[in-house]
């Protein structure tokens, strides 16, 4: 049985935007001055900001869900659509990996105990189901969409093999940025998996003292992407195993760093309009994240950007047939001469 994925496609592009109406909802109540689920409307006052800034990420997620399932979408410059799915697979992605493990910590350990500033004053008890259930949704819908959008508008790159990059006079300067991600991407994932594990030196005194299970699984996540993100940049830019399907490191460097810049970003501006601030090691830990991120992505980007320019090249040289930069080690293709499947599309 044959799957129709424009079907598919269209039907998770909607669930993403469906999935975003009971998180926007709630947070046009705050905004307007009704604290539901809150039982501290003071709180609500100070964070209009951060609540500002989650309300624009929603509708950027709606918008980007509508651009896979409409014709405009295909249109789109590529930069407007990827480099907000980036940050969005990140933010997303990364939910959908600490989601179930805190599920299973609170399975197998029992619940977590209430601290003084839940039972005082925090958000009610269906907050975080419907929450996080509708990241979960969303995440889940909106990447779904994006797979299939990318299935049919970038074929040619997820069909090529990694030994399919050019070798080009940039790629010395790709290697030395993935040596420094890789380093900053360590440090990071220390620091993470040591607080991940109890450990409190470091941080705030705000978040030594009131450190929850969540946090810990967020911290154990964020010291696995750490890691993933320059490791799998390394095998892009030094073409280990050059005949492994490019879609495989790409796929992880693509989510790790979205997670590590998307999380390391909302940390720097969520803290900072909190009481629990962004200084000392803390600062520093979520500065060499997002760093981390910036890295790999400048030397992703001109990768693909390279082999986009050696492909197109090829075709224009020799129509009907490409050689070489579409091909690993010189093997020839027969060209479509246009559409999805063409080795120049974009």
């Amino acid at each position: 049985m044959r799957i129709d994925e424009g079907r598919v496609r269209a039907l998770a592009g909607w669930t993403a935007v469906a999935a975003t109406g009971p998180y926007l909802t709630l947070k046009a109540l705050w905004l307007t001055g009704h604290p539901v689920g809150s039982g501290d409307p003071g709180a609500m006052d100070e964070l209009w900001l951060v609540n500002l800034l989650t309300v624009g990420m929603d509708v950027i997620a709606a918008a980007l869900a509508l651009a896979f399932v409409r014709p405009w979408g295909r249109r789109a410059p590529a930069g407007l659509v990827l480099f907000p799915m980036w940050v969005a697979t990140g933010l997303l992605g990364t939910i959908l990996l600490a989601l179930p493990l805190y599920l299973l910590s609170s399975l197998l350990l029992g619940p977590e105990r209430s601290t003084g500033q839940e039972s005082g004053g925090g958000l009610g008890g269906w907050v975080f189901p419907v929450v996080y259930g509708g990241f979960a949704v969303q995440g889940l819908a909106l990447i779904t969409a994006f797979v299939l959008y990318a299935r049919h508008r970038w074929a040619a790159l997820l069909r090529a093999v990694t030994g399919d990059l050019p070798r080009s006079p940039t790629l010395a300067v790709q290697r030395s940025l993935a040596c420094v991600a890789a380093l900053l991407g360590l440090g990071t994932a220390v620091a993470r998996a040591y607080w991940a594990a109890g450990g409190t030196a470091g941080l705030p005194a705000a978040l030594a003292q009131d450190r929850s299970r969540g946090v810990a699984v967020m911290d154990a996540v964020t010291a696995v992407m750490a890691v993933a993100a320059p490791a799998g940049l390394l095998v892009l830019v030094f073409r280990l195993r050059p005949l492994r399907p490019l879609r495989v490191p790409l796929l992880v460097v693509w989510t790790a760093a979205g997670s590590l810049f998307g999380w390391g970003c909302w940390q720097l501006v969520a803290f900072g309009a909190t009481a629990a601030g962004t200084t000392g090691p803390l600062a520093l830990v979520q500065a060499a994240q997002v760093l981390t991120a910036v890295l790999v992505l400048a030397a992703g980007a001109v990768a693909l950007v390279e082999r986009a320019a050696a492909a197109r090249g090829a075709v224009v040289e020799s129509p009907g047939w490409t050689r070489g930069a579409a091909g690993f080690g010189g093997r020839e293709r027969r060209c479509s001469g246009g559409g999805p499947d063409c080795a120049g599309c974009t």
